[in-house]
């Protein structure tokens, strides 16, 4: 059988965990699949995986493999591409998966701007504030905002900073008085991401010196947007991205408190699997995002 789709078949079985789940990505069947990754195992005179009744994991030398097989595989797709009618006018469906707050504010414009140029195109866009994972659940790209991520089956291309501030209405800055020191902040109601229960970790920077504080209020969200609100109402005090607050903060309905202290800043990042990266669709997407977001330092 062709050596390309036995690895392919081996790299589907690595990324789902399992044969049943690889063959219903290359909608064949199971059986096949398994045929497919033994034979490649008998010709290499190797074994690529762990096989027990609940998991397949691959071996040391499985592993390598695989990172080999991504790669292999990834320029056999950019030779297809480069010979297809996509190169001069690309076609079909980009899956898109990206945060909710800036997908709102910022992304969906820029998609539509995106579309018109590329008419040919049908973009699929999901916006969700949970972290997935762009193979296992079949994006073409993610977009996250986040630290940098490094990964053997995932590209990461950073187009932009994105600087956080902390801030809180002038109305509850006078009611509870304005912070002058991180240590301060766990006396407040503070906004964050994450659990009531277990509180959050605060990160500030004041040139070298690093600053924590767990910090705890009345209102945790995964959703920056709602924790903006829950601010202006006068709720406590927030640590959100500028492209959430930009508004407020110019209209002055948020003040910035502890300006000389910095929390770590975010990134704007392009996630996408490594088998992608070649593909037209998701270059001519990237180099328009990074012309759109990546001049503009207040992404």
């Amino acid at each position: 059988m062709d050596k390309f789709v036995s690895m392919e078949a081996f790299v589907q079985v690595v990324q789902s965990g399992g044969f049943a789940a690889a063959a219903r990505k290359m909608r064949v069947s199971r059986s096949t699949v398994n045929k497919l990754v033994i034979n490649l195992e008998n010709e290499l005179k190797v074994q690529l995986l762990q096989r027990s009744t609940r998991k397949v994991n691959p071996t040391p030398t499985g592993l390598a493999f695989y990172e080999r097989c991504l790669n292999i595989l990834a320029e056999v797709e950019a030779a297809e591409v480069a010979v297809s009618e996509l190169q001069t006018e690309p076609k079909g469906t980009l899956k898109l998966n990206a945060p909710m707050s800036f997908g709102t504010l910022s992304l969906g414009k820029a998609i539509a701007e995106f579309m018109v140029q590329y008419p040919e195109l049908q973009v699929q866009l999901t916006l969700d504030d949970r972290f997935i994972d762009p193979i296992a659940e079949g994006y073409d790209l993610t977009i996250r905002i986040s630290h940098p991520e490094t990964s053997p089956s995932l590209v990461c291309q950073v187009i932009a900073p994105v600087p956080r501030v902390l801030c809180a209405s002038a109305h509850y800055l006078e009611k509870h008085g304005v912070p002058k020191h991180p240590s301060e902040l766990s006396q407040h109601s503070c906004l964050h991401y994450g659990q009531i229960v277990t509180g959050n970790q605060w990160q500030l920077i004041n040139q070298d010196r690093e600053e924590q504080v767990t910090v705890k209020g009345v209102l945790c969200s995964n959703n920056g947007e709602v924790l903006k609100d829950a601010a202006v109402q006068g709720l406590g005090i927030a640590l959100l991205p500028t492209f959430i607050v930009r508004s407020e903060l110019d209209r002055q309905t948020l003040m910035i408190i502890l300006p000389e202290y910095q929390p770590p800043e975010l990134a704007l990042c392009l996630v996408y699997p490594l088998n992608r990266h070649l593909n037209t669709k998701i270059r001519l997407l990237t180099e328009f995002l990074q012309q759109r977001f990546g001049n503009d330092s207040k992404s």
